[in-house]
């Protein structure tokens, strides 16, 4: 059985987390369920990172130990342009000519493959896990949270397919 789902809730806003309980913040990708993690904030300071789990994820500069989750819909700003490893057939890593990202989350329909992405502004969709590790970020600004019905409505409307 999987970690990803909600082994407790309080008031309909805890969520179970790779070991903690954070209010409203979206699950890690599912390697990282069995890593401390907590969830991002406005003007933190993030770098790639390998924890050992079968992914990369984001850690923050003050504790490389500990996974920070980022929400769907997260504004990044990348210190350098983004890089990724070398594919199976590739000397080189590929460069994306971007330094800022959203980040996402794909392949929802299948739960035992990653599903943190970041999409570049040209459109581009690249897993988190297959950036190189070591590369720094700053969270610009999380997605809006919706307070009622019609907010929850309207945000459904605006979330991309990918």
């Amino acid at each position: 059985m999987r970690l990803a789902h909600a082994l407790g809730e309080q008031n309909g806003k805890f969520r179970w987390l790779g070991g903690f309980y954070h209010k409203g913040a979206e699950m890690c990708d599912y390697s990282l369920h069995s890593v401390k993690s907590r969830p991002a904030k406005v003007g933190d300071k993030l770098f790639t990172r390998d924890f050992g789990t079968g992914t990369r994820g984001f850690a923050a500069a003050e504790d490389a130990n500990t996974a920070v989750c980022v929400m769907p819909g997260t504004e990044l700003s990348f210190a350098d342009e983004i890089r990724c490893v070398p594919g199976l057939f590739a000397w080189r890593g590929k460069r994306i000519k971007h330094k800022t990202a959203i980040f996402r989350q794909v392949n929802k329909g299948n739960v035992s493959t990653h599903h943190d992405a970041l999409e570049c502004p040209d459109g581009q969709v690249v897993l988190l896990t297959s950036l190189w590790e070591g590369q720094h970020a700053v969270v610009l600004q999380l997605p809006a949270e919706a307070r009622t019905a019609t907010e929850v409505a309207a945000l459904r409307r605006l979330s991309p397919v990918i």
